[in-house]
């Protein structure tokens, strides 16, 4: 008879198991559904969702610099690269540097562009460990805004960024030493077809 509740019991407690799995496997599959929908029509609430977590290496923006500055160096690695529908040349005017941790820094990216007419480009940009995106702050950046190059123009392009000294209180963060900057410039499809528009409304 205890045998018979025993195997009863055993067989209610694998069914309860069964149902809390499906139940978990539901909300992570809505989960998912759901960060789909956002990335596929919404962008600009995926964007914030980033900027705000920093994730996928998203870095943070911040309007100035009030961080205590520690005895701890990191290695800042900086990389430029443009879509291949961007007539454009972009690369940084040094590939490293090192920086204390909380200290404001400043680098310059050089960008050309190599047609016969003006475009418009904008930057996108992420730092890799993506662990440290939430602590790498950028007080002023080219990459918030579009950029507009003339035929053949070269111009310097400046970020001033620190790394929050935050990251030394955190396990996932507190033994990096190096960190990478980088960015992907894409043309402005949009610019184009406004510069046109108004062309033809000019009679130009």
């Amino acid at each position: 008879m205890t045998k018979a509740r025993d195997v009863q019991s055993d067989s209610e407690n694998a069914a309860k198991a069964s149902r809390n799995n499906r139940r978990v496997v539901t909300i992570c599959l809505g989960a998912l559904a759901v960060m789909g929908a956002i990335t596929a029509y919404s962008p600009t609430l995926y964007r914030m969702f980033c900027s705000v977590t920093g994730y996928g290496g998203t870095t943070q923006r911040a309007t100035s610099n009030t961080a205590k500055v520690l005895n701890r160096t990191m290695t800042v690695r900086f990389d430029g690269s443009v879509a291949q529908n961007l007539p454009w040349k972009f690369e940084p005017e040094v590939t490293k540097m090192d920086v204390k941790v909380g200290e404001t820094a400043l680098a310059f990216f050089r960008a050309t562009n190599l047609s016969d007419k003006t475009v418009t480009g904008q930057a996108a940009y992420n730092v890799t460990p993506e662990a440290l995106g939430i602590y790498f702050k950028k007080i002023a950046c080219f990459c918030f805004n579009e950029q507009t190059l003339k035929p053949h123009q070269t111009v310097e392009m400046p970020v001033t960024f620190f790394v929050d000294p935050k990251m030394a209180d955190d396990p996932d963060t507190n033994i990096l030493t190096d960190v990478t900057l980088s960015y992907v410039f894409y043309p402005v499809a949009s610019a184009t077809a406004d510069n046109t528009s108004r062309t033809a409304k000019s009679g130009g």
